[in-house]
């Protein structure tokens, strides 16, 4: 119960923040919704006089059809031919008095019948507000499809009915173009969700929902409404229970439920316990506030993939670095490759403590961080796969740790402007499954790595072998893939290989590994080429090549490069002389033991990366002096 607690605790520290409408960087709404209330998409926006008459009516655009609407454990929880009417904004076979006068379908009950007189207790209630009355006045003359369909909002055919499927055929002589209610619903006009408003001709029109006033009206009306006490097992008080819990948890369509126990007549829970309750019981408070700060905290800061949900959030303060993103990502001021040549692994541990101070000082000693991952394996059950609720000093002094051991130079990343930017740290979870499977892989795929990255993370464990191994080779396979690809998968593999290593990005020229001095045989071959083709010859080298071959046949292969490199060494003549030394010296060091076709370790990705880093740098920093003596 303890993240429904957190989560709990988390919307009773934001309450400030409730029923206000913020936007991410894609212009998405969420908001903080109220208790008992929910959101819904909406196709007609009916206006209301304050004196309780008709005034207009719109077909709402999509990107304005989400609306917060009130709603009851009933209605929140209705399925199929299920009866349980929203209190204010619903379907129109609910708010609509003359829905079977029009060919609306009734199986049962009528439902408006029941819209109806829920609405009625609620306008005649102390907590009743003009608005709700208004809209209530107006509704019991059930004339709403009438006057849709006199102001050209709803459609009917030749026998008065409303028209199911438009046709262009069959109605374009009657009506002309496609109407806009038809672009807006995905099935018949019945369908439709009917939103309303109170139209008011002297004041600054404030949407009914978006209205606080609305809001506390109905919390107020619904909460002396509520059933018996219990004890409430997640806050410990006596409150009024409820065994419905929310639904749309991930997003609008979403009808799996974190807590359910509606199965009377299966073994959900019978055989252990004789009524759900007894399982555990929560309080509709609780239930309402823990759920709604899950759903807000989805929206505005969880990465969903495949439906999988990954969520880091502080009960004080909501914004704390993400244990799936990159050092680039979460630093408030990134440790950019300009900054330093090299690090050892303890300067960069230094470095990375300094640049998370930022969110250490901002939340307080006894703050707390939560992780959570959530999963559907069924439409209708959702479960908690990972949850942990760690001190802030304590989850910061982890992600320290990872960002300073599974560590590398990297240059996948772009800034602001567009502009790509090296940085050092350690790769994002997601970044590390696209290095070991592909880009093609399966959302299925990526998800799973991301949720097997977290105790590595969080608890330090060895990165599962089956995940280096897949970076490992398709890093020594760069003909596969495009360079740019090929870089990032190398350095994101040369992060995790390292974890295990821990070396450092700058050369070790005192290594005498055999597998890291053959991996820098490889990077010089690689430099040699490349300055000898030019910057004007795009083609791979002979080392790139042959690179998938050198690492299971490393002697013969090298072999077959070196060879291929002396028409190379012969056209740069005396320009080339320092990398054909530096060949010399380094195959020197390999004992003629060792000198096989043993296939060699991941190791000898880090020699090759780290020797081919320093050519580099080596030859900018030669560019500049010179540009600076001219």
């Amino acid at each position: 119960m303890s993240w429904l607690l957190n989560l709990y605790e988390t919307y009773e520290a934001n309450l400030d923040l409730v029923g206000k409408i913020e936007k991410k960087h894609n212009d998405q709404e969420y908001t903080l919704l109220p208790v008992s209330h929910t959101t819904q998409n909406a196709h007609i926006e009916v206006e209301i006089t304050e004196d309780g008459e008709f005034h207009s009516a719109t077909v709402i655009d999509k990107s304005d059809a989400s609306t917060l609407i009130p709603c009851t454990e009933d209605s929140a929880n209705r399925a199929g031919s299920k009866i349980a009417p929203y209190p204010l904004h619903d379907k129109l076979s609910y708010v609509a008095g003359d829905y079977a006068a029009y060919g609306g379908e009734i199986k049962k009950e009528e439902p408006f019948t029941y819209y109806i007189k829920q609405l009625e207790d609620w306008a005649n209630s102390p907590y009743g507000t003009s608005k709700v009355k208004s809209i209530y006045h107006y509704l019991s003359k059930g004339r709403l499809i009438q006057d849709l369909v006199e102001h050209k909002i709803l459609f009917i055919d030749a026998d008065n009915r409303l028209i199911d499927k438009w046709d262009d055929k069959k109605y374009e002589a009657l009506y002309g173009s496609k109407p806009p209610i038809f672009s807006v619903i995905s099935g018949e006009q019945a369908s439709a969700f009917v939103r309303f408003n109170v139209y008011s001709p002297n004041k600054i029109l404030t949407e009914v929902w978006k209205n606080q006033e609305m809001y506390d009206s109905f919390i107020q009306f619904y909460s002396s409404r509520l059933g018996k006490e219990d004890l409430c097992y997640v806050s410990g008080r006596t409150l009024p229970a409820t065994d419905k819990h929310a639904n749309k948890i991930r997003n609008a369509g979403d009808k799996a439920k974190l807590i359910s126990a509606n199965d009377t007549s299966g073994f959900t829970f019978r055989g252990r316990f004789n009524l759900s309750q007894e399982a555990a019981s929560i309080s509709y408070d609780v239930s309402q506030k823990a759920h709604n700060a899950l759903k807000w905290l989805i929206l505005r800061q969880g990465k969903t993939i495949d439906q999988r949900v990954f969520l880091v959030w502080g009960n004080d303060d909501l914004d704390v670095p993400g244990v799936n993103e990159d050092l680039y990502s979460i630093s408030p001021a990134p440790i950019a490759a300009k900054e330093k040549k090299s690090f050892t692994n303890k300067e960069f541990a230094v470095e990375v403590a300094k640049a998370l101070d930022g969110y250490r000082n901002r939340l307080s000693s006894s703050s707390e961080v939560n992780i959570l991952i959530l999963d559907s394996a069924t439409t209708g059950r959702m479960a908690v796969l990972y949850y942990r609720n760690l001190n802030k000093e304590l989850y910061l002094d982890k992600l320290t740790k990872w960002h300073s051991t599974c560590v590398w130079l990297h240059r996948y990343r772009k800034d602001g402007n567009g502009e790509y930017v090296q940085f050092y740290g350690a790769p994002a979870t997601k970044d590390i499954a696209l290095a070991a499977y592909g880009p093609s892989a399966s959302d299925k795929t990526v998800k799973g790595v991301m949720e097997r990255m977290l105790p590595c993370i969080i608890d330090g464990r060895d990165i599962p072998l089956d995940i280096v191994n897949s970076a490992y080779h398709r890093a020594s396979n760069p003909v596969s893939m495009e360079k740019w690809e090929w870089e990032k998968t190398l350095s994101i593999a040369c992060a995790l290989i390292n974890r295990r290593e821990g070396y450092n990005v700058a050369l070790d020229t005192d290594n005498n590994d055999r597998n890291y001095l053959f991996g820098r045989l490889l990077a010089v071959a690689d430099v040699l080429e490349r300055r000898a083709l030019g910057a004007e010859e795009t083609r791979a080298t002979n080392a790139i090549r042959y690179m998938n071959s050198f690492s299971r046949h490393p002697a013969r292969t090298w072999k077959t490069i070196q060879n291929a490199l002396q028409p190379y060494q012969a056209r740069l003549g005396t320009k080339g002389t320092y990398l054909s030394k530096i060949i010399d010296e380094v195959a020197s060091r390999i004992p003629i033991a060792e000198f096989n076709n043993k296939p060699l370790s991941e190791v000898y990705l880090l020699g090759f990366y780290s020797q081919r880093h320093e050519l580099y740098q080596k030859k900018e920093n030669n560019d500049d002096a010179a540009a600076a003596s001219d």
